[in-house]
């Protein structure tokens, strides 16, 4: 018993004289390699590393980055800059408040580093790890993970940053690796709580066939809203009239009446052409049914769902396909007798997404669906449903968002994107119920996580049609985004492939 505590008392002591023989060989690592760049004669290390590291100090280096890829206008260019900011703030407040108060290790010694070479001002925290590294990372690594293009460029630069720390003397090597590894795990940690936005640019191809060609814009009336796109529609004028210059432009507002305008177009046309937010394309939808003639969707508006959806994007793309005049046939949706080409909602699910899309190009889709959330979840009154089972039993819910989509949507969840078809015969429906707090605060935190279609308040079914009594409306209903009349009843139902549009042949990767 006695030689069993005696061997057991002496594996601590071993594991300790284990641990500090390696530290020990790290540390004859860290001064070998950190003295053999400091001894190597190179103007090229002299010239460069000094404003590199000085540039990289409190983070302006990657600030500038992620102003330039704001400034890019892609949606992705701006998420990638909010996710590679958000990283580094985390990263920062790990590094600086937590690592180097549990790590006291001094600074190297510069004495042998060539005075030309000296980083301009040596922190007077500790070493362990290099803050400068741990932020270069965060900040490559998340940007990256929004757009994977960014990688090689942004990586390398990180890299030349950590190396920077070692030949200007303010860390050890093994400082720079302890912080590329702290901003990788960081990084890696948002994009698991706060997953990136991947959407599939595969569609499944329409049927597209033959129509009539319209190579100089002869017999097509474009209608346009110039306010759409936060007034950058009515850029895409000059554009449209030299690929199509027979073209006639009816621009809405003014005197004229925003739906007269478009039913007058259409009924004087061979083609209707476009071009606005999801509201002007519903009611064009509606006038190019009504009168038996083609729709072409021009992007001219904020998000353009169903131009992307249809393969007319970008511009260039859609005049290519008026011009040849190829058209398929594609579904709409109808509630309560009118119809819509992209979603349609009651209860709070308008007020979500109206807030949801006014912050998701700052702070990113996940955190602007939380923002929407607590504010939409916080005051929002259930909307009742009954409807009538298989067996004829009436089932009574209450939710507090109800979407309808025209196909079914992707991703899962409540930030619907895109379709990969248009012409699939179905209606997505999905539905969230929250009721008490605890319920409300689980919601959010889903919402932020991307987990929301995990949560079992939350259902999504795909159908042709559904008819559902709402006892305690009436409710507003909005179609497209545009508020409609009050119901006290829910009929819906998909009209397949009741609307001819005008389509590329073969529709581009997004």
């Amino acid at each position: 018993m006695a030689n069993r505590r005696t061997a057991s008392s002496r594996r601590p002591r071993v594991e300790r004289r284990r641990w500090r023989s390696v530290r020990r060989q790290v540390d004859a690592l860290d001064i070998g390699v950190f003295d053999a760049v400091a001894n190597t004669p190179s103007p090229l290390l002299d010239a460069t590393m000094p404003p590199l590291t000085r540039v990289a100090d409190k983070s302006v280096l990657w600030f500038a980055v992620a102003g330039i890829l704001a400034l890019t206008g892609r949606p992705r260019g701006r998420r990638a800059a909010v996710r590679g900011l958000v990283s580094i703030g985390i990263t920062s407040l790990i590094a600086n408040q937590v690592s180097k108060r549990l790590h006291r290790r001094p600074r190297p010694s510069i004495a042998s580093v060539p005075l030309q070479r000296r980083a301009h001002r040596i922190p007077g925290s500790t070493s362990f790890p290099s803050g400068h590294s741990a932020s270069a990372m965060a900040f490559a690594a998340g940007a990256s993970a929004e757009w994977p293009l960014l990688a090689v460029p942004l990586r390398a630069l990180a890299g030349l940053v950590g190396f920077s720390r070692v030949a200007t003397g303010a860390h050890y090597p093994s400082d720079v690796v302890a912080g590329f590894a702290l901003g990788e795990a960081v990084a890696w940690l948002t994009a698991r709580f706060a997953p990136v936005e991947r959407i599939d640019p595969t569609f499944d191809d329409l049927t597209v066939h033959a129509g009539t060609p319209h190579p100089d814009g002869e017999g097509i009336a474009l209608v346009i809203n110039p306010r759409s796109g936060s007034g950058r529609a009515g850029k895409i004028i000059p554009a449209v009239q030299a690929a199509l210059p027979g073209i006639r432009i009816v621009e809405l507002g003014g005197e004229n009446g925003y739906g007269d305008a478009i039913d007058d177009a259409g009924r004087s046309c061979r083609l209707l052409a476009v071009a606005g937010g999801d509201g002007t394309v519903q009611r064009a939808a509606a006038a190019a049914m009504a009168n038996g003639i083609p729709l072409a969707v021009l992007p001219a508006g904020t998000f353009n769902h169903f131009a992307k959806d249809l393969g007319m994007f970008p511009l260039t793309t859609a005049l290519d396909a008026v011009r040849a005049g190829t058209e398929a046939k594609v579904d709409v949706g109808e509630v309560c007798g009118k119809i819509f080409v992209n979603t349609a909602s009651v209860g709070a699910y308008t007020d979500f997404v109206a807030i949801r899309e006014r912050y998701e190009h700052r702070i990113g889709k996940p955190l602007a669906a939380a923002v929407a959330a607590i504010r939409t979840l916080g005051q929002a009154k259930a909307v009742r449903l009954r409807v009538a089972d298989l067996d004829g039993e009436m089932i009574d819910a209450r939710f507090s968002l109800l979407f309808l989509g025209n196909g079914r949507y992707e991703p899962r969840g409540f930030a619907p994107m895109h379709r990969a078809v248009v012409d699939d015969g179905r209606l997505d429906l999905r539905v969230l119920g929250v009721s008490r707090r605890v319920s409300r605060a689980r919601v959010i935190i889903d919402l932020f996580t991307g987990r929301i279609d995990r949560n079992r308040r939350y259902r999504q079914f795909s159908d042709a049609e559904y008819h559902f009594e709402l006892p305690d409306g009436p409710y507003r209903i909005a179609r497209d985004g545009e508020l409609g009349e009050l119901i006290d009843r829910l009929d819906a139902r998909v009209l397949p492939r009741a609307l001819t549009v005008i389509a590329p042949g073969r529709r581009p990767l997004r």
